[in-house]
């Protein structure tokens, strides 16, 4: 995720009073064409429009604008099915350039003219009122810690093993990754059957899951490879892009594999010309068989890319940039590819909305096999606050209905942003790219993410009710980090609706940059970041059951990777850490996160799993 660049000159505030806002548009040039026509949004089946009055806004005095869906142009250069013969049997693309020619982001810069830039100190602990503190779990449960069922190192500091038959001797793919001494910032985890299949930054891995068809947990299979191996002779974009934030999903309602590869970089011949975003869907449920492969151009830069699975497409919440903009000040979109095609290996369309005003947005991941009711749209829900206007608290969470029609793109629409009213709360630190966590030994600190919810805003059917669940990173009263959480449910106008929250910090410290799941049985997993002097950061993670009583977890918490020594080259820890429950017996929890090991420069990643038993 590219830098956040706090504005240097001064912001002249313009009134937009919108209602309803969904208009046609093209990339801006003006500040007349940032400001659309009016226009009706189409009433969708399932999907009531709240009533005006209740339309939330994030900037003072600037309404959000939600634009008409357009379509992504597709690029189709190379052959749709590959690489090769499979992509076990791909060698990697010797990498260019870290996210190809032009495509550096600032936020990936260790090191400037001059030498590194100072640390700077951590933003003001501030005081947290009565109604943030009240849903503080200060405690830890008084179950038993629950034991990894397995436990290994991924990718990241220390791994140099590689694997891909017939390639013979290949260059370490995983060098120059976290140049400068920070490590792995992107981490994304998808498990199926047979595999577990791991992306960090740039580069991915295939390993064995115990169960039908490997003995061990943990072997490696295949990599690390770049994250373009995927592309290999798919174009000029898709194919040599060698880029971090791609994420990888286990499409379990298919039993596919579907990775995401955004483009940073313009075309080769052409400064002025679109990103892309590359989609690789598996054509079998062997992760490392062929996959059917799609560019589908951005003309906004395609930021922090988070898809999720629903029944009718592929969701993609991005972030068009991080920067104060005259008149639109904050720029996201959301996109939709056409799942359905994708997994036929057809020709198939990306719709993309652009919103102007809102924050950070994640899609519901649809866990489970039960699915949503026909015609349901999908929820999309961000923290309120805006960091860029140094807005720093709030006490709600907002949700949009997406919905998209793939026969006609002017009926998708995006339902305005209503308010669910939550305990107050103040980002993190501050927000994101903030000096944050302490660590023994060093000024340095590290990075909380603190304003926005991280992936993945989890959505499972149990047909007696519907649940989401989202978490964030948020300041505590005892001056460190805690991970806030939420369970939501439908109401009968599918609207999601509080039953439970809390902010889990126990003994003070940090923790921050949670993931959170729930099992088939209703029980809930949260694997977090864990850290602050005299602690080095690890990771950790904390469970309740179902039925136990609301906003507690329940489980003293366990470790996964205990920390053994300090990050001091960047304030960069970690994007967002990944938990997901295993889809062979919708009881396992996966967990991934970075730690540190004794006298190692930048981080590894831990890979864990584990179970409450009253599962199974």
């Amino acid at each position: 995720m590219k830098r956040l660049t706090l504005a240097l000159f001064t912001l002249g505030l313009v009134t937009v009073v919108v209602t309803c806002l969904v208009a046609a548009r093209q990339p801006p040039k003006t500040a007349a064409e940032r400001t659309p026509a009016l226009a009706a949004r189409a009433a969708v089946a399932l999907d009531m429009s709240p009533p005006l009055g209740a339309m939330a806004q994030f900037i003072p005095d600037k309404s959000v604008v939600i634009h008409h869906a357009v379509e992504s142009p597709p690029e189709r250069q190379g052959a749709m099915e590959g690489p090769g013969t499979g992509l076990g049997t791909t060698p990697p693309i010797p990498p260019a350039a870290r996210g190809g020619p032009g495509a550096a982001r600032a936020g990936d810069r260790a090191t400037r003219v001059g030498g590194p830039p100072p640390i700077p100190p951590p933003p003001p602990a501030p005081e947290i009122d009565a109604a943030g503190a009240a849903v503080e779990q200060t405690t830890q449960g008084r179950r038993a810690a629950i034991e990894p069922v397995a436990s290994f190192d991924g990718l990241g500091e220390g791994f140099t093993s590689q694997e891909f038959p017939s390639a013979g001797i290949a260059a370490d793919a995983n060098r120059s990754r976290g140049g400068g001494g920070h490590g792995g910032i992107d981490i994304s985890l998808a498990v199926g059957p047979d595999h577990i299949f791991e992306i960090l930054d740039g580069n991915m891995a295939v390993f064995t899951k115990k169960g039908k068809k490997y003995d061990a947990t943990g072997k490696l299979l295949y990599g690390a490879v770049p994250n373009n191996t995927v592309f290999a002779g798919f174009g000029v974009r898709c194919g040599v892009s060698h880029n971090s934030d791609s994420v990888v999903r286990y499409d379990q309602l298919a039993n596919r594999w579907l990775i995401v590869v955004p483009v940073f970089a313009r075309p080769p011949d052409n400064p002025q010309g679109p990103y892309a975003m590359c989609y690789a869907v598996s054509a079998t449920y062997d992760p490392l068989g062929p996959y059917y492969r799609y560019e589908f151009q951005r003309t906004l830069f395609p930021d922090y890319p988070r898809p999720a699975i629903w029944p009718d497409g592929y969701y993609n919440p991005t972030s068009t940039s991080d920067n104060l903009l005259p008149d639109v000040i904050t720029q996201k979109h959301d996109c939709i590819a056409d799942r359905n095609q994708m997994l036929k290996g057809l020709p198939a369309t990306e719709q993309c909305v652009v919103i102007d005003g809102g924050v950070f947005m994640l899609n519901t991941d649809l866990d489970g096999k039960r699915l949503p009711p026909a015609g349901a749209p999908n929820i999309m829900m961000s923290t309120g606050g805006t960091q860029l206007m140094k807005i720093f608290e709030d006490d709600g969470i907002y949700f949009y209905k997406v919905h998209v029609d793939w026969s006609d793109a002017s009926k998708t629409s995006v339902s305005p942003p209503q308010k669910i009213a939550v305990a107050p709360y103040h980002y993190l630190c501050d927000g994101q790219l903030s000096s944050c966590v302490s660590q023994p030994g060093t000024d340095r600190r590290l990075d909380s993410q603190g304003d926005k919810l991280i992936q993945r805003l989890v959505y499972r059917n149990f047909g007696d009710h519907e649940s989401i669940l989202a978490e964030h990173s948020v300041a505590t009263a005892a001056h460190g980090g805690g991970v806030r959480w939420y369970e939501f449910r439908l109401n009968k106008q599918r609207d999601p609706v509080l039953y439970q929250q809390a902010t889990y910090a126990p003994g003070g410290s940090y923790r921050w940059l949670g993931s959170m799941a729930m099992d088939r049985k209703g029980d809930i997993g949260i694997g977090y970041s864990y850290g602050g002097d005299p602690n080095y950061p690890g990771q950790r993670f904390a469970a309740r059951m179902a039925k136990d009583p609301k906003g507690q977890l329940t489980f003293h918490e366990s470790v996964l990777a205990e920390g053994q020594a300090s990050q001091k080259g960047s304030l960069r820890w970690e994007d967002y850490t990944n938990i997901i429950v295993d889809p062979s017996d919708d009881c396992t929890f996966w967990f991934v996160g970075n730690y540190l090991k004794s006298g190692a420069a930048s981080s590894t990643t831990r890979i864990g799993s584990f179970v409450l038993r009253q599962c199974q």
